[in-house]
C-alpha cells in the first residue's frame, strides 16, 4: 500500500481552534487549549500517523497585527512556515462574524502556491446549521473552487472528511519521523506551556497576554523531575493576582500544572514557580529565546525526542 507523508500548517485568526483541532486529529495532547486569543506563540509541531501514512503539522500562531517584538516573531514564524508545507489548512471561525482578519488571511495566503483547504471550525456552537451557508458562500467568493469543510473538533465532527482530503493531497513518501512520536517538543517547553495554561485557566480575562513562562531549571533525578519556572509579567498588580491572597493562587496553578505533568511524562515531579515583574518581557530578545520549543528540523535528527504517544490518551 503506498503511503503520503507531508506538511500541514494549521492558520487562522486568534481563537479558530487550531490547536483543538491538533489535539483531536492526533488523539493526544501536544498543543495547549485556551479560550483566550494568541494561546498558541511558537510553531507547534504534531505528528499524526496511520495507514494512509503521515502527516506533519505544523500548529501556527494566529494571524494578528504584531505590537511586540514577540508578536512580529510569531507572524514572522507563521509567513516562513508557509514556505515549508505541502499543505494549508485555513480555519475560520464560523461561531464568529467574518471581519477584516479574515480578510487579511486571505491576502496573506494570496501567493501561496499550495493547495488550500477551507476548515469551518466550532459549527457545534452554531445553532441552526443553515447558518453556516453565508460563511461557505463568503468563502467560496474569496477563493472560488476551493474546498471548504465544517467540523467540530470537540465533537469530533467531520474529521475522517478532512482526514481524506488530506491524505488525497500529500505526496507519496516514507514517514520522516518515527510513528511512537506525537511531537517534536522538548520536555522544558512542554512543561512552560502546562504552567502557561493552568495559569491562563485560573486568572481568566485579567491577564490576557502579558505572562509568559521560562523553565530556568531541569533536572532530572532518575525517579523525579526537579523544575524550576519563572512566570513573567509587566506589572507589580498582575504580579499580585498570580501570588493570591496568601500565596493561593500559585499554589492552585502549580499543583494543577504538576497533576498533569505527572501523569503525562509518567514521573514524579517537584515544581517550583516564582514571578518576576519586567515591563518589557515581550521585547527582551533574551527572554523571548528561552521560551522557543526547541524543536528539529522536518527529517533531520533529533537530539531530544520527548512526549511519545501515550497509549489511550485523549
Amino acid at each position: 500500500m503506498k503511503t503520503s507523508c507531508g506538511v500541514v500548517a494549521l492558520i487562522g485568526r486568534p481563537n479558530a481552534g487550531k490547536s483543538t483541532l491538533l489535539n483531536a486529529i492526533i488523539g493526544d495532547k501536544v498543543a495547549i487549549v485556551s479560550a483566550k486569543p494568541q494561546t498558541t506563540r511558537n510553531r507547534i509541531v504534531g505528528i499524526h500517523n496511520e495507514e494512509r501514512g503521515q502527516a506533519i503539522f505544523f500548529d501556527l500562531p494566529g494571524v494578528h497585527r504584531p505590537l511586540h517584538k514577540m508578536n512580529t516573531k510569531m507572524m514572522q514564524e507563521v509567513r516562513s512556515s508557509l514556505e515549508e508545507v505541502d499543505l494549508i489548512f485555513h480555519l475560520v471561525d464560523a461561531s464568529e462574524r467574518w471581519g477584516g482578519g479574515e480578510d487579511f488571511l486571505f491576502g496573506l495566503l494570496k501567493e501561496v502556491k499550495v493547495p488550500i483547504i477551507g476548515v469551518l471550525t466550532k459549527i457545534d456552537l452554531v445553532p441552526q446549521k443553515t447558518e453556516l451557508l453565508p460563511v461557505i458562500e463568503t468563502y467560496y467568493k474569496k477563493r472560488p473552487g476551493t474546498e471548504v469543510i465544517p467540523i467540530s473538533a470537540l465533537k469530533g465532527n467531520g474529521l475522517d472528511a478532512l482526514a481524506k482530503i488530506m491524505f488525497d493531497h500529500l505526496p507519496e513518501g516514507p514517514p520522516a519521523y518515527s510513528d511512537d512520536l506525537s511531537t517534536t517538543q522538548t520536555e522544558r517547553f512542554f512543561v512552560a506551556e502546562i504552567v502557561r495554561e493552568k495559569l491562563l485557566e485560573r486568572t481568566r480575562n485579567e491577564l490576557p497576554y502579558t505572562t509568559g513562562v521560562v523553565v530556568e531549571h531541569f533536572q532530572d533525578q532518575g525517579d523525579l523531575l526537579n523544575i524550576d519556572a519563572v512566570i513573567y509579567v509587566e506589572r507589580d498588580s498582575q504580579k499580585g493576582i498570580i501570588i493570591g491572597k496568601g500565596g493561593r493562587m500559585i499554589k492552585n496553578i502549580g499543583t494543577r500544572a504538576r497533576l498533569e505533568l505527572e501523569k503525562r511524562l509518567g514521573v514524579r515531579l517537584y515544581l517550583g514557580l516564582r514571578v518576576k515583574v519586567h515591563a518589557r518581557w515581550r521585547d527582551d530578545p533574551a527572554i523571548l529565546a528561552q521560551m522557543e520549543p526547541g524543536m528539529a528540523v522536518i527529517g533531520g535528527s533529533i537530539e531530544e525526542l520527548v512526549l511519545p504517544k501515550l497509549e489511550g490518551s485523549e
